[in-house]
């Protein structure tokens, strides 16, 4: 943890007003990467403050998880005291990100016309379930439901088994990045015109471009997705396989490489075989493929054909747990573990930026705030507010 900040978005103001997950990421993010975020909340909260077990002291860790880099405010947006305090906020700040339902910052007056009239250079990026038109347009979004619709989880578990959901809330992560890019494209525009704009980013889009490769199978050769368990839809051998002490994955990439894997397997022959020689004939004896592999990795242990893969360029490696993953070496060297200094709980360790920058470097520099924490200072240093009518909207409960 540190103070200084030579980030690249350091000068930036984000006005955060959003919860959960996706919103909070998105603006995390861009505070890891330099900008001044103030997340704004309602009086009881972002919902994820009470999301536990497990906690951390008193602070849940999942809020923990998605919003260092922020200063908190309190604010009751739904009056009219509150909204003008909101709407200089505003004015203050280059990038507003929310994730209300759609209209409702319209109905408190902050339409895109209000803001090209009163903030013509602040960035909006709006981040809904399903975009605002369309016969599902303006409904809330889940995550859960949008891995459902999106075709996410028909695609995920065992062969013959039941659609999965993934163990992260991935369309909810992933939007988040998509705004964060979005924004960082957006201010790049304001270069060159002088004006900021709206973007908009839906869990739902985000969960159909998810599908990459395989929206691409179905859009350009009109094949359907389907569950292949740990498996590729269009590379073998690309899986996890038993070996004498756990499971491991192997994932051969081209033919050359699936010579390799079979001369340090001890089956030279199978790059031979004509069932095997192409990717295309391991694709349609798959079943044949990795029968033959599983059976040979059983006699040995995961960490011995680790070793003999990876000498022969093949790539693989252990399925870690969580809590290994975290404590292998290169999580330590690569700085992917930060230690914060939280104001009630102490020393925290907190997930590290994934994005490494030569000159602008990223930075932890303020711990996940409590509920309300830098109301006063934000309402004295940015709107000038002096102690009397703070005290005054304390006791109106605007604050």
């Amino acid at each position: 943890m540190t103070t200084e900040n030579t980030g690249a978005l350091a000068g930036l103001r984000v006005l955060d007003l959003t919860r959960i997950l996706a919103g909070p990421l998105c603006a995390m993010m861009l505070g890891d990467m330099g900008a001044d975020v103030i997340k704004v909340e309602p009086p009881t909260g972002d919902d994820t403050r009470s999301w536990g077990p497990p906690f951390v002291g008193t602070e849940a860790a999942y809020f923990l998880g998605l919003n260092r880099n922020k200063r908190s405010m309190t604010l009751n947006m739904a009056c009219k005291p509150g909204q003008e305090i909101l709407a200089a906020l505003i004015k203050k700040c280059d990038v507003l990100v929310e994730n209300f339902k759609a209209g409702t910052l319209e109905k408190w007056g902050f339409s895109n016309e209000w803001l090209e009239a009163n903030a013509p250079r602040v960035i909006r990026c709006s981040i809904t379930g399903y975009g605002r038109n369309g016969p599902k347009g303006g409904l809330p979004g889940y995550d859960f439901i949008l891995q459902a619709e999106s075709g996410l989880m028909s695609i995920t578990g065992p062969v013959g088994g039941t659609p999965t959901k993934h163990g992260v809330a991935l369309v909810d992560v992933c939007t988040g990045m998509l705004a964060s890019n979005s924004i960082l494209g957006a201010l790049q525009a304001r270069h060159r015109t002088g004006r900021g704009q709206h973007v908009e980013v839906s869990l739902y889009e985000s969960s159909l471009f998810m599908l990459a490769n395989v929206a691409a199978n179905y859009l350009g050769a009109e094949r359907d997705g389907g569950r292949f368990g740990n498996g590729h839809p269009s590379i073998v051998p690309y899986t996890t396989y038993p070996t004498r002490d756990g499971m491991m994955a192997v994932a051969v990439g081209n033919d050359v490489q699936f010579a390799k894997f079979a001369q340090a397997v001890g089956h030279a022959e199978w790059a031979q075989d004509a069932r095997f020689i192409k990717n295309k004939d391991r694709v349609a004896n798959r079943e044949a493929l990795d029968g033959a592999i599983a059976d040979t990795l059983k006699a040995d242990d995961a960490l011995a054909w680790i070793e003999k893969l990876k000498k022969a360029g093949v790539p693989c490696g252990r399925i870690n747990s969580v809590k290994q993953a975290f404590e292998d070496p290169q999580t330590a060297a690569r700085d992917m573990i930060e230690t914060i200094e939280h104001p009630t709980i102490g020393p925290v360790k907190v997930i590290g930026t994934p994005f490494k920058f030569s000159d602008t470097q990223t930075s932890v520099r303020r711990a996940p705030p409590l509920l309300g924490q830098h109301t006063e200072e934000i309402l004295q240093g940015e709107l000038d507010y002096d102690a009397a009518r703070i005290a005054t909207l304390r006791s109106e409960k605007v604050i």
